[in-house]
């Protein structure tokens, strides 16, 4: 394959990356809370990108709640315990009530509903929402990494004597242990952000932390999203 073969082949992953409207809804996130770091609530330049990149990405996720209440209504995987499946629902639920919450939100701040006081109230109901999502998520990814190491474990038993990378189903094990363990760093980093836009403890999650973290959580959210080929380069 020539080298023009090669940059055409990785522009057309590019292309299906930018493609994505929840990658520019992510990409858009690193810019508000890198902002949001760099202002450290602070008047200036750095907060109004925060402000309008915030007010921007609202529109992105428009009509998005309608996603985890199909999510909400879906059967779950045979086999999955019953609590898991409880904290599955409960995720759902909330992040669902998040998205459509957050819609009034970018009604209110973009002056079409006029309540400024009852905007600020969802704001903030939306946001424990999204808290409450991340915390039952953290649960979920715990709960299954805890499934798949015993799943590992046990195959490990059986593949004694062999070369167990050779093996496509502990492969595919370990690739998605990998993948819930990051899933589980990024909700837990959610959880400290949600903590800090709600400014529950203002002394400790500043406004520069909550950028920090922000940032953080969504770069990981932008590699999450990586098509697969550029994701195995990458790795």
């Amino acid at each position: 394959m020539s080298t023009l073969d090669v940059s055409r082949a990785e522009l057309a992953l590019v292309v299906l990356y930018l493609n994505k409207a929840e990658t520019r809804d992510k990409i858009c996130r690193a810019i508000q809370y890198g902002s949001k770091f760099l202002s450290n609530g602070q008047p200036g330049t750095a907060q109004n990108v925060d402000k309008s990149t915030s007010l921007a990405r609202k529109v992105f996720r428009l009509f998005k709640f309608v996603n985890d209440l199909h999510a909400l209504i879906s059967p779950t995987p045979q086999g999955t315990p019953l609590p898991l499946i409880l904290l599955g629902k409960s995720k759902n639920a909330l992040l669902s009530t998040f998205l459509f919450l957050d819609q009034i939100v970018w009604l209110g701040r973009s002056g079409i509903y006029k309540n400024k006081e009852r905007t600020e109230l969802i704001g903030r109901i939306s946001l424990f929402c999204w808290m409450g999502s991340s915390i039952c998520t953290t649960l979920v990814e715990l709960g299954e990494i805890g499934r798949l190491s015993g799943s590992i474990k046990k195959l490990e038993k059986d593949l004694k004597g062999s070369d167990k990378y050779q093996n496509e189903q502990y492969r595919a094990k370990l690739k998605k242990s990998n993948e819930r363990t990051l899933a589980l760093i990024k909700a837990s980093i959610d959880i400290v952000v949600a903590a800090g836009l709600l400014q529950l403890a203002p002394k400790k999650i500043t406004p520069r932390v909550t950028g920090a973290f922000g940032f953080v959580s969504s770069i990981i959210s932008c590699y999450q999203l990586l098509p697969s080929p550029a994701k195995s380069k990458a790795a």
